[in-house]
């Protein structure tokens, strides 16, 4: 039996899809496909993001009378409660079979929620999609509705997944309309939209995949999401520059954006958590691809460090904290003297601006010369670093590789770097040393600073060390 409050969501969500009746006139707008900002004129710089050539034409039609309007009854059934009166249901995540995807998601999927997965063509963002519903569909009801696959590819695909489940649902539909009408029929647990690129309403004249084709779609889910406690992932494309297509707004109206990192040719597969308003950000979860579809990696500091090379020069492991979790990585740097007048700059995993200024550092504080020098560094693995705390990593990856010096194989290093050539404290350093004790790492460099009231590892020794000049020569010592 269908509740009341459900029924008044899908009816008033169906008003203001359905525009049958209502006087309509189309118009010609710009809108920013970056952003989202709008123009009656086309211009060549958007005034909103500064990005050219990205105000794309699109007719809208604009309403002269609104027919939707929200009866007293539904009023009165979304009046506002106090917190102490929300109620909370006892099975209000689920696990979706992967541990690595449920550290992502917080805890597993919650109900209500909108997540958007993004990422490369081939990365694995359907496939791992698929996978949840094996495990999800133990008690759950689940509605997978593709806009670029037929339900024979997806039948095909997921035979190959060993997907058994009896409560999958597999629809091939775009019309945004229309899947509303399916998901109050099937009342699923679970919708899987992918891609919400492929989307399109009939009343917008602009092609699937636009700026307003995909704000509204999205609109239009969100308030079946919340308003039927539906849990809806959506699958996202990307542009060249490896942003989700689309506008900005998309990533502010979702509940969760998880990105797929690692190149397609690697086996491994990074999942990142950018927003999430249920669990901490910036966590991450590790797979490999096999033929079996995506298999979680239950260890990603061995992976990342896996085939490391000993005895040679530019080499540094450093522990970085992805969430709640520390992971131990490669950094690998390359100095050789430049052939041009222009000394060349390389960065991959690792921001190149805080290269620039590390070098800069090493050639003030450290006397260093690397002005004739090209410089390269790489993050092992395919791993995108952001934090600071890798700063004497990089550096002392960079001064072993100009002096050909090789570092011992159980040394790493922790620190954020200052202007003046200072180590900065970094945060959570008991969890990192014990990180690297767990990999059979025995020597630390870190900030002198953060080693006050710090609990060391049996059988570990860390140094501490105020300027990177004393971290360099402790290695010259080695």
């Amino acid at each position: 039996m269908i509740e009341l409050k459900d029924e008044i969501v899908y009816n008033n969500l169906r008003n203001k899809l359905n525009l049958k009746g209502t006087a309509m006139k189309t118009k010609t707008t710009y809108i920013c496909s970056e952003c989202g900002y709008k123009s009656p004129k086309w211009m060549g710089k958007c005034p909103g993001c500064g990005n050219w050539n990205s105000m794309q034409e699109t007719l809208e039609k604009n309403e002269k009378k609104m027919s939707s309007v929200v009866s007293a009854s539904a009023a009165l059934s979304r009046s506002p409660q106090k917190i102490g009166d929300v109620k909370i249901g006892y099975e209000s995540r689920c696990a979706t079979g992967f541990r690595e995807l449920d550290r992502v998601l917080g805890g597993g999927i919650v109900q209500g929620s909108l997540i958007l997965v993004g990422g490369d063509p081939g990365i694995g963002k359907s496939t791992i999609l698929l996978q949840i519903c094996q495990k999800a569909g133990e008690n759950k009801k689940i509605l997978y509705i593709s806009g670029e696959e037929s339900e024979g590819q997806i039948k095909i695909r997921a035979e190959r997944l060993g997907i058994t489940t009896e409560n999958l649902y597999l629809i091939s539909e775009t019309d945004v309309e229309t899947i509303i009408e399916y998901i109050n029929n099937l009342r699923p647990d679970i919708v899987i939209i992918d891609s919400i690129q492929t989307m399109h309403r009939q009343d917008i004249a602009s092609a699937a995949g636009s700026v307003p084709q995909v704000r509204e779609a999205t609109n239009a889910f969100m308030h079946i999401a919340k308003g039927m406690g539906i849990s809806m992932f959506i699958v996202g494309h990307v542009t060249k520059d490896g942003a989700l297509a689309g506008p900005r707004v998309l990533e502010h109206m979702v509940d969760c954006v998880l990105y797929f990192e690692g190149d397609r040719q690697n086996t491994f597969r990074i999942l990142r958590a950018v927003k999430n308003r249920f669990g901490s950000t910036n966590e991450i979860g590790v797979f490999e691809m096999r033929d079996t579809g995506l298999c979680e990696v239950a260890n990603p500091s061995m992976m990342l460090l896996e085939g490391r090379s000993e005895n040679i020069s530019g080499s540094s492991v450093v522990c970085t904290m992805e969430g709640t979790r520390g992971v131990l990585a490669e950094i690998q740097a390359l100095v050789t003297p430049t052939g041009f007048g222009n000394p060349r700059r390389m960065s991959s995993g690792i921001d190149i601006n805080r290269v620039l200024l590390l070098i800069a550092v090493l050639e003030k504080r450290a006397r260093m010369n690397l002005s004739n020098s090209d410089v390269y560094i790489n993050v092992a693995g395919g791993l995108r670093i952001d934090e600071t705390a890798v700063d004497l990593g990089i550096c002392t990856a960079i001064a072993t590789s100009q002096m050909d010096v090789a570092l011992p194989a159980d040394m790493m290093f922790i620190g954020e770097v200052g202007l003046g050539g200072e180590l900065r404290s970094v945060s959570q350093i008991e969890k990192r040393l014990s990180e690297a004790a767990k990999l059979g790492f025995r020597t630390a460099i870190v900030p002198k600073s953060s080693l006050r009231g710090v609990k060391i590892p049996e059988g570990f020794t860390a140094y501490g060390v105020k300027t990177i000049g004393e971290a360099i020569n402790i290695i010259r010592r080695k």
